[in-house]
């Protein structure tokens, strides 16, 4: 029996099991809901020093301020994985347990991948086909959140020219269209914000790891393993 196989089958509580998703779940909501009484306070604020009359949390929720204050910090942590899971296909970093082995660059065989005829009993089903299913599914993962990002990103660029327009009202200048606000300095203001912080905390993971480590974390190499150790976690 299969370490991996072993481990599946002891099981344990679904909290347990589960634990990961739950806590940054929770954590997520927790903080979309401090985010939201912090965006509604200074909302007001701006209002009332615009000499306008304050509004509720419920309308507030359903702002165009506050949804693009919320979709583009989405967009860029999609954008994120996508480009990390897509460029550690072919982009290697020695040393990194964020990285694969040195000689693994690229789509790997089907024996690597188990998929098609190595498949195996306990592979998803889509894996041990030979035709565009397994093609698709083995590109899963990158399509979502390529897929996500773009909704997010889209979602951002309309919530946007919204709450744009409406501080061009208060100024008493006219709107734009979706078109030129995408053109416009404050689209790319706020999302090149995001892009680059996005890209340099993957960039110093993926180096800080080369050289430090966290004990009993995936996301590190073992507390020994030389500095030069590729794709080990610990």
């Amino acid at each position: 029996m299969s370490g991996d196989g072993a481990r599946d089958r002891e099981g344990g509580s679904f909290w347990r099991d589960n634990s990961l998703t739950l806590a940054f779940g929770s954590a997520f909501l927790v903080v979309l809901f401090l985010q939201a009484l912090a965006g509604h306070a200074q909302f007001n604020e701006d209002l009332a020093a615009d000499g306008l009359q304050r509004i509720g949390l419920g309308e507030y929720l359903m702002s165009s301020d506050f949804a693009v204050d919320v979709s583009e910090n989405w967009q860029s942590e999609f954008l994120q994985f996508f480009l990390f899971v897509f460029g550690t296909v072919w982009l290697v970093q020695r040393g990194s347990p964020e990285s694969k082995e040195l000689h693994k660059i690229g789509t790997e065989s089907d024996r690597d991948q188990r998929a098609g005829d190595h498949a195996r009993a306990d592979s998803p089903r889509w894996a041990g086909t030979k035709d565009w299913r397994q093609g698709l599914y083995s590109r899963s993962l990158g399509l979502v959140m390529g897929g996500l990002f773009l909704l997010s990103w889209v979602a951002q660029s309309i919530a946007g020219m919204s709450a744009y327009d409406e501080q061009q009202l208060r100024r008493l200048q006219d709107p734009v269209g979706w078109g030129a606000y995408v053109l416009s300095p404050d689209f790319w203001n706020r999302t090149l914000q995001n892009w680059q912080s996005e890209l340099l905390a993957v960039a110093a993971m993926v180096i800080l790891s080369v050289f430090l480590r966290q004990r009993g974390s995936p996301e590190s190499k073992p507390v020994g393993s030389s500095h030069g150790a590729t794709g080990v976690e610990g």
